[in-house]
């Protein structure tokens, strides 16, 4: 298994690409190019949601707003979630969650403490049945901890620092299962099943495009999110037109 971009292998940003057939599905007729290149966070969101065990009536909290949590708060409504939060430093992307479907938002003021973030979580739906942090920010993975109900889960997907301080006792004594996710396996199948049935609309998270020639411009943009970036889009088909 050769995952493209990460070291020893060489990324994609070519105008072809050789790939093991194994590894490869064939879109419908009826879903783009542009929906197929974002099965892959949407196969991250899968995972996630799966690792949760959102269903039916789940009551849903994603710590953060940028393009994984937005996956995975429209992941968890095709699976049911009854109630989603969403929390985000960022007012735009917290728009973007509501408009995406989020029963809720919340923005995050650095200067108050993990608790007094929780505390708006259980204000708006009552404590998670399931937490999906997605920022990677320790103080965010703090409110998640204190937001989940007990004998609920967490499932971490946002990676920060390698070594994080945590409140493991309020975690221990109210039985919140904490778990962990690195990419995904047999997800691709069910991810292009969502996008392919219109469960999961992918197509609002692109904002920008760009051509393959002008893919430095792409990546300053995703990293500075200029212009409300989400999801950045590089054409490497010779000659399209943006």
């Amino acid at each position: 298994m050769k995952f493209a971009a990460t070291p020893p292998y060489d990324g994609s940003l070519c105008r072809y690409y050789v790939h093991p057939a194994d590894f490869c599905f064939k879109l419908p007729d009826h879903v783009s190019f542009e929906e197929g290149a974002l099965l892959e966070p949407l196969s991250v969101a899968v995972h996630a949601c799966q690792r949760a065990g959102v269903s039916i009536g789940s009551k849903v909290l994603i710590c953060g707003a940028g393009p994984i949590g937005l996956v995975n708060l429209m992941t968890a409504k095709a699976c049911g979630a009854s109630k989603v939060t969403v929390t985000d430093i960022d007012k735009g992307r917290l728009n973007k969650a509501k408009e995406l479907g989020a029963d809720f938002i919340i923005k995050v003021d650095p200067k108050k403490d993990s608790k007094d973030l929780a505390n708006k979580v259980i204000d708006s739906m009552g404590p998670a049945d399931q937490t999906i942090e997605c920022s990677g920010a320790e103080a965010s993975f703090h409110a998640a901890i204190y937001a989940t109900k007990s004998g609920g889960t967490l499932v971490v997907v946002g990676m920060g620092k390698p070594v994080v301080n945590f409140p493991i006792v309020d975690a221990l004594v109210r039985e919140v299962d904490i778990r962990g996710i690195f990419r995904y396996v047999n997800c691709y199948p069910k991810a292009l099943a969502l996008v392919a049935s219109g469960a999961v609309n992918v197509k609002p998270l692109v904002t920008h495009h760009f051509k393959l020639e002008e893919s430095l411009a792409a990546f300053e943009t995703s990293r500075t999110g200029a212009g409300g970036a989400i999801k950045v889009m590089i054409h490497c088909n010779k000659g399209y037109k943006i």
